[in-house]
């Protein structure tokens, strides 16, 4: 049986990254929003600012460090230029994206050498008809997709042989011009 794991084989991403308390508040209090872009790269969305959010939007690179996922830089202003600490969109990737978005970010495919086409489809395989069957040459009038079936009609009930308005919108009936 195996003994328990010294520490420093559980290291985590937060244990690699320095931050202050106000960091660590400021990423517990608002909002976040992951989306890995490419490999080893992650967009890191701080949503709290709702319609504008798209200015708080930068991508952070993960690196892997002594087998633990990092994040490693932020093209954000203050990971930019602040060298000692690091800035709250690495702390937010690392704490509340943790190691899932982490991973994702690792095992994201690598595109195809034509960067106009992706790995999974072409647009042509996206836009593959499924060999159904058309209604052309099949004999008789199509109806239109938004046509009510009626099983019964009320024309018998209305009088001087005026048509029901189903029927009349089925083109099975005319109004009468008077």
């Amino acid at each position: 049986m195996n003994a328990n794991a010294p520490a420093e084989d559980k290291r985590n991403a937060v244990e690699y990254l320095n931050f202050g308390a106000k960091t660590s508040k400021r990423v517990s209090w608002e909002s976040w929003e992951f989306a890995v872009e490419a490999p080893h790269l992650v967009r890191v969305t701080n949503a709290s600012y709702g319609a504008e959010k798209a200015d708080h939007s930068y991508l952070v690179g993960v690196e892997d460090r002594d087998g633990v996922l990092v994040p490693a830089e932020c093209e954000c202003p203050a990971d930019k230029y602040n060298e000692e600490y690091d800035c709250k969109h690495k702390v937010a990737l690392a704490t509340v994206g943790g190691p899932v978005v982490l991973e994702a970010s690792v095992n994201c495919p690598t595109p195809s050498g034509n960067p106009k086409r992706s790995n999974t489809s072409t647009l042509s395989d996206k836009l593959r008809a499924d060999g159904g069957a058309t209604t052309e040459g099949v004999g008789g009038e199509s109806k239109p997709l938004d046509a009510v079936e009626h099983d019964e009609c009320d024309c018998a009930e209305l009088s001087d042989d005026f048509p029901c308005w189903p029927c009349v919108m089925d083109g099975k009936r005319e109004l009468p011009n008077r």
